[in-house]
């Protein structure tokens, strides 16, 4: 990989980054299908190096928060833990995959449709997450476990899960604070990305030069993103956004059937 395409990939991550930040999406959701359509990576090999790359954004994220006061420990403790065992289990199957390039492109296309849909209705409607006080995610012990596994599985198939689902989990289905879900997602989704990175390095699914571009990139552009959430009305972005992804999502869904959109 030359200069030139990493210096691509290098801007790529500022603006996946940027929108992660401004949109309340995780990176990964601009990265993947830039990897896989815009270089032509295989789609074992965009999951992994999209994986990894999101180590440098979920790291930086959950030390800016940490020092903030947004995260719930109690809770990111068993969603880690149950996330990891998660990711454990979703690279087991996601080797049983490889070798059905489509199978992945199916999954993560399906996938992709979820977050569309999230920021059409979002955008469309003005609807905001509930406003709930606090700095703790409600809920026991079980139900987080539960989440960070599911979650966790999700991520070493695919390698989505932190803005992507971990946070619309934690603030629509615990009712958790919106700050404090963004900081416990981070402080938690980092040990998935860890694991799920390293797992997919040692099996050789990563672009390592590719990976650090793209995350050096997002880390760069969620600080920006971030203050553009205060100062931008994202509605209009989300709705327009969730079109954009609703291509990608049909895109990914139809290479399956050798249909190219």
């Amino acid at each position: 990989m030359g200069a030139i395409e990493l210096i691509i990939l290098l801007v790529v991550g500022l603006v996946a980054g940027g929108l992660g930040g401004l949109l309340g999406i995780g990176g990964c959701v601009l990265m993947m299908p830039a990897c896989r359509f815009g270089f032509q990576f295989s789609p074992a090999l965009a999951v992994g190096t999209t994986l990894t790359a999101v180590v440098f954004t979920a790291g930086s994220g959950a030390w800016k928060h940490t020092r903030m006061g947004n995260v719930d420990w109690s809770s990111a403790l068993p969603i880690s833990i149950s996330g990891v065992i998660g990711v454990l289990i979703g690279s087991w199957i996601f080797t049983y995959l490889v070798p059905y390039g489509k199978v992945i492109d199916l999954i993560v296309g399906l996938a992709f449709i979820w977050a569309a849909l999230r920021m059409l209705y979002e955008g469309l409607f003005r609807r905001q997450a509930p406003q709930m006080e606090g700095k703790q995610v409600p809920g026991s012990a079980a139900a987080k476990a539960g989440t960070g596994g599911i979650i966790g599985i999700l991520t070493g198939i695919i390698g989505l899960g932190g803005g992507y689902a971990l946070v619309p989990s934690l603030v629509y289905g615990l009712k958790s604070p919106m700050k404090i879900a963004i900081g416990t997602s981070l402080a938690s989704f980092v040990w998935f990305a860890i694991v799920g990175a390293a797992i997919k390095i040692y099996q050789g699914y990563v672009n390592v030069p590719a990976a650090i571009a793209l995350g050096v990139g997002a880390a760069i552009g969620a600080v920006y993103g971030a203050i553009l959430m205060t100062k931008v009305k994202t509605a209009t972005l989300k709705a327009l956004f969730g079109i954009i992804f609703l291509y990608v999502s049909l895109k990914y869904i139809l290479l399956y059937f050798g249909i190219h959109i």
